[in-house]
């Protein structure tokens, strides 16, 4: 039996477990099997690695995609640059346990995200800072959009803090990316805040959260004309590039 499974905590927000047992059942594989684990501390991990032995792969959900990184053995070069890890293969050779550390939310999120770019899609913000906020930037870094990064309490030359973002700001700015929590179910009633109110048609919002559907924040942003996106294309696709990492058809 081969098992996978994802730890975060909490969990109730995730999808993975239904994703995969239904990838499972279409693919006909009755040896695998894919499970929760929600984790209170990082610290719990090497315990769990010890309890489930047959574990070939982890999905690494909020808020453990930087904490992790110190227990594994090997990080692809996308995830080290990044310093944020959602994906881990496991192998054991000669009862030494390897641990590799991918990033597959910069292939989902750039592949989603792509076809709603236009050419005034110039400049950026990113709303958070945490693991999922610094694959993103990696990937706006790559298509060469400029950005920022937005947090509660530190500003420096990469990020703001949400009261700098102006109206001035934001008729410059025509992408904006939630990659917080905010929103997420059960926490409908809740949203980042800045000045919706300055939004506009040319604007994209595309956010990380896909529990609600249409979260505040995008429906904020539909009201104003924007283009919105959530992120369940996203999480489709990075949970594919797992289950490709985790059978040897690495990335």
């Amino acid at each position: 039996m081969q098992s996978f499974g994802i730890i975060g905590f909490p969990l109730g927000h995730s999808f993975s477990k239904r994703y995969f047992s239904e990838k499972f059942q279409k693919l006909h594989l009755n040896d695998c099997s894919y499970s929760e684990f929600p984790l209170e501390d990082i610290a719990q991990f090497p315990g769990l690695l010890l309890e489930y032995p047959a574990l070939s792969g982890l999905n690494v959900t909020f808020p453990y995609k930087t904490a992790v990184i110190p227990f594994l053995t090997e990080l692809s070069p996308e995830s080290r640059q990044i310093g944020a890890v959602n994906c881990i293969k496991i192998t054991n050779a000669g009862g030494r346990l390897n641990l590799k550390g991918y990033n597959t939310d910069v292939l989902g999120f750039e592949y989603s995200l792509k076809p709603l770019l236009q050419a005034h899609h110039q400049k950026a913000l990113i709303l958070g800072t945490g693991g999922a906020a610094r694959a993103m930037k990696f990937v706006l870094d790559r298509l060469q959009i400029q950005n920022k990064m937005v947090s509660r309490s530190i500003s420096n030359p990469e990020t703001i803090l949400y009261k700098e973002i102006t109206e001035q700001q934001l008729a410059q700015t025509h992408l904006i990316v939630n990659a917080t929590p905010l929103g997420m179910f059960p926490d409908s009633d809740t949203c980042p805040d800045f000045p919706y109110h300055a939004l506009d048609a040319r604007h994209l919002l595309y956010d990380l959260v896909y529990n609600p559907t249409e979260t505040l924040f995008l429906q904020k942003g539909r009201e104003q004309g924007c283009t919105v996106k959530n992120g369940l294309e996203m999480l489709h696709l990075q949970a594919d590039a797992s289950w490709e990492i985790w059978t040897n058809n690495e990335l």
